[in-house]
């Protein structure tokens, strides 16, 4: 799925005219396994949003399971509780994210920003040296 916010368009002068670098971050553990990316901060950022993790699953088109168990992975490869967890009652239960996930789901925006920032200039400056034939 493109997503317009990170994307660069420029002009080389030839064809094509209009030039998009792309990326994607994401952060794995050792054995290359994904810890935190795209998916898991719409899973937090929607849990935060409802307080819920089912109108999350139910948001992001999932399956309670499948949110869950990505949850449970990530805390798993973290070492660190990501959801506070009430149990249902007369007023239902919910779902809240810890200090150490609003800590994750700010810097790995932060670091989102500037990965997108760098590849946009590095791009702009690729493009340049290319007319300039350097």
């Amino acid at each position: 799925m493109d997503n317009p916010s990170n994307e660069t368009k420029l002009s080389s002068g030839r064809s094509p005219k209009n030039l998009v670098a792309k990326s994607k971050l994401w952060i794995e553990d050792e054995n290359g396994e994904a810890v935190f990316g795209e998916g898991r901060l719409r899973i937090l950022e929607s849990i935060e949003k409802h307080g819920s993790i089912h109108s999350a699953a139910q948001e992001l088109q999932m399956s309670y399971r499948a949110l869950w168990g990505k949850i449970q992975s990530t805390e798993r490869r973290l070492g660190q509780p990501l959801l506070v967890r009430k149990t249902g009652g007369i007023k239902g239960g919910g779902s809240e994210l810890t200090p150490f996930a609003k800590q994750i789901v700010e810097r790995f925006k932060k670091l989102k920003v500037l990965t997108e920032t760098a590849v946009s200039k590095f791009f702009e400056d690729f493009l340049a040296s290319d007319k300039s034939g350097s």
